[in-house]
């Protein structure tokens, strides 16, 4: 629980499941969350193993995240996660 047990890390796992995306396509899929909170939090993801980080040497500055093999092996967990949220919205 300690490698995914804040708010917005689930979230950035969860939207990450798919494909890789680049830093601010993936920040504004997460709503409500601030640059200051999207960026410690990416930084604790990447330390942790989680995700991985690729910077592309272009101007502008383009910073794309993916799962590693340690993040995508909580795919179930995200997933059942995701259904347990959604069925009790509905009760």
């Amino acid at each position: 629980m300690g490698l995914i047990g804040t708010k917005w890390k689930p979230l950035i796992l969860f939207h990450l499941l798919d494909n890789n995306l680049r830093s601010g396509i993936l920040q504004r899929k997460i709503s409500g969350i601030s640059n200051k909170m999207f960026t410690q939090t990416v930084r604790e993801l990447e330390k942790d193993g989680l995700i991985t980080r690729k910077v592309f040497p272009v101007v502008p500055p383009k910073v794309e995240y993916g799962l590693s093999e340690r993040g995508r092996s909580l795919e179930l967990i995200l997933k059942s996660l995701d259904t347990w949220g959604e069925q009790d919205l509905l009760d």
